[in-house]
C-alpha cells in the first residue's frame, strides 16, 4: 500500500480531515495529474469477471438520505433478499423520516446520524454486506474505500471519484480486498441503451466506428437553490461548478463504453477537451447577490463554461464524443448515438434507427425492438416503470445488482469501469486548462482489457430475485 493511500485511510478513519462537508478531493496539480495519467498498473487481482460468494440475503447499509437516498431505500425495500440494516445521514431528521416510511415492512434499520463520521460507525458493523453510498461527491471515494477495507462491497453514486489519485485508490483497494466497487450508473439500464447493447452484440451495427453521449440538463435553478428551499447541503453542487471540464461524464459515457467493450477488448487511448466560456453561472450569482447577501461569496467566483465537449480515441481506432451542459436554457438531452459500418441508432430527442441515408419506418423500428429488447427488460421492465426512478432504470440497476450478488454472478460494472468513467472529469479539466491539448487516459486494468470478456447483461445464472410490490 502506498504511503499516500495509507495516510488517506488513516485520516478518513479517524475523522481528522475537514468539517461538515470536508474537501477530501483536493485537485492534483497539473504535473501530478499528468504523471498519474501515465501510471503503469501491476494488477494484484483481476476484478473484471470476478464473482463474489453468493449472498442469500444482502444486508445493506445506506449512507446519504438527501436528494437521491430516499428513493434508493424505497427501491431496495422492494427487492427480495434485501435486508436494510442501517441508515445514515448527517441530519437526524432525514433518518427518522425514512425509518417512518419503512414501518410495516420487514426492514427495521438502525440509525446513524448527528456526526460527520457516523457513517464510519455504521460501516464498522460486522453484519453488513453492501454499503450503498448516496452522498456529496467528495465523500464517494473515502466511503467506498473504507467500506472495502472493512469487508463490504461498495455501491457508489456517480462519479465514484473526482481525482485520478482517488480512481487509483478504488482500483487498488478493490483488487486487494476482492470486494466489488460498482458505480451506480443508472443510464446503463435505460431501456433503449440496453436494446442498443443487445443490437451491438448481435452485429446489427457492424463494426462500431463512433459513439456519442451527453448530459445536457438545465439545472441552473437547482444549483443556486438554498438548502432551506430543498437544494443541496452547503451548496456543494454549486461549488463543484468552480471546476472547468466535463464534471458529470458518466451518464453519456457508461452505456457507450459497454457497447465499445471498453476495458473488455478495447481501451481509451487519449482525449482532448474544450469548454465554452461561462455565460450563466457568474451572472446568476451576481444577480442573486444583489437581493440576498447569502450569495455574495458566490458572486466573486469563476465558474466552468456552459458546454464542454470531450473527444476520445480508443486503442482500436474508434472515436467517442461526450458532452456536458447543466446551465444553458435548452431541452433535456442524454444523447446516446451509435454509428457503425452497417447501421446507426440515436436517442434524444426521439429514438431513431437507420441502415442507410434515411431513418427506418415506424413498423421497421418496432420489429427491431421486438427482436432486441433484452430479457432483463422483459422480466422486470414493467415493474421497474411502476416502482420508478428515472422511468424505471434506477430500479432495474438496483434489482440487477442484488440479483448478481444473490446468485454469485459478476457485476455488470466493476471497479475499472468506476475508475475509468470517473477519470474523464479530471482529465478533461487538464485538457481544458491546456488549450485542449490531448492527454493519455490511464489503463486501470493493467493490460487485462486485452483478454477481459465483454459484458453480457443477460439473466444466465440469475434472474431468480423476486420483486415485492
Amino acid at each position: 500500500m502506498s504511503n499516500n493511500r495509507r495516510d488517506f485511510i488513516k485520516l478518513a478513519g479517524l475523522g481528522l480531515v475537514g468539517s461538515a462537508i470536508p474537501q477530501f478531493s483536493k485537485a492534483e496539480s497539473p504535473a501530478q495529474l499528468l504523471n498519474l495519467s501515465q501510471k503503469r498498473h501491476e494488477q494484484l487481482f483481476n476484478m473484471c469477471g470476478f464473482a463474489a460468494p453468493k449472498l442469500e440475503t444482502v444486508r445493506v447499509g445506506v449512507i446519504g438520505l438527501g436528494q437521491r437516498g430516499p428513493g434508493a431505500v424505497d427501491r431496495l425495500s422492494k427487492i427480495e433478499g434485501v435486508e436494510i440494516k442501517a441508515l445514515c445521514d448527517l441530519i437526524p431528521e432525514r433518518v427518522d423520516k425514512i425509518k417512518e416510511k419503512l414501518k410495516g415492512t420487514k426492514h427495521n434499520p438502525e440509525s446513524y446520524s448527528g456526526s460527520v463520521y457516523a457513517w464510519k460507525k455504521m460501516v464498522d458493523r460486522n453484519d453488513l454486506d453492501l454499503i450503498y453510498i448516496v452522498t456529496p461527491w467528495d465523500w464517494h471515494t473515502p466511503m467506498a474505500v473504507y467500506a472495502m477495507e472493512n469487508g463490504k462491497h461498495a455501491a457508489v453514486e456517480v462519479p465514484a471519484a473526482k481525482t485520478l489519485e482517488e480512481c487509483w485508490q478504488l482500483v487498488e483497494t478493490s483488487e486487494r480486498t476482492k470486494k466489488h466497487c460498482m458505480m451506480l450508473e443508472n443510464c446503463c439500464y435505460d431501456f433503449f441503451e440496453l436494446m442498443t447493447l443487445s443490437m451491438a452484440r448481435d452485429g446489427f451495427f457492424g463494426e462500431i466506428i463512433h459513439t456519442e453521449g451527453a448530459y445536457i440538463h438545465d439545472l441552473l435553478w437547482l444549483n443556486f437553490m438554498k438548502e432551506s428551499d430543498g437544494g443541496y447541503q452547503d451548496m456543494w453542487r454549486l461549488k463543484e461548478n468552480y471546476r472547468d471540464g466535463n464534471l458529470y461524464a458518466t451518464h453519456g459515457l457508461g452505456p457507450v463504453c459497454q457497447i465499445l467493450d471498453i476495458n473488455r477488448g478495447d481501451q481509451m487511448d487519449y482525449l482532448t477537451s474544450l469548454s465554452s466560456a461561462d455565460f450563466h453561472m457568474a451572472e446568476k450569482a451576481r444577480e442573486l447577490a444583489e437581493e440576498d447577501n447569502f450569495f455574495g461569496s458566490f458572486a466573486e467566483k469563476l465558474y466552468g463554461g456552459n458546454m464542454n465537449t470531450t473527444i476520445i480515441k480508443t486503442k482500436k481506432g474508434r472515436s467517442m464524443m461526450i458532452q456536458h451542459d447543466v446551465t444553458s436554457p435548452r431541452p433535456y438531452s442524454r444523447l446516446h448515438a451509435i454509428s457503425g459500418t452497417k447501421a446507426f441508432a440515436q436517442k434524444y430527442p426521439v429514438q431513431k434507427i437507420s441502415k442507410e441515408h434515411s431513418w427506418l419506418k415506424e413498423d421497421e423500428v418496432k420489429a427491431i425492438e421486438e427482436k432486441y429488447t433484452p430479457e432483463i427488460v422483459l422480466k422486470v421492465g414493467e415493474l421497474a416503470k411502476q416502482i420508478g426512478g428515472h422511468g424505471g432504470m434506477d430500479f432495474m440497476m438496483d434489482w440487477r445488482l442484488i440479483d448478481c450478488l444473490r446468485n454469485g454472478l459478476p457485476l455488470d460494472q466493476d471497479v475499472y469501469d468506476a475508475a475509468l468513467w470517473s477519470a474523464i472529469s479530471p482529465l478533461s479539466e487538464w485538457s481544458v486548462a491546456h488549450r485542449s491539448n490531448s492527454i493519455d487516459v490511464p489503463d486501470f486494468t493493467g493490460g487485462s482489457w486485452k483478454k477481459n470478456k465483454p459484458v453480457e447483461i443477460t439473466l444466465k445464472g440469475g434472474g431468480s430475485t423476486m420483486v415485492i410490490v
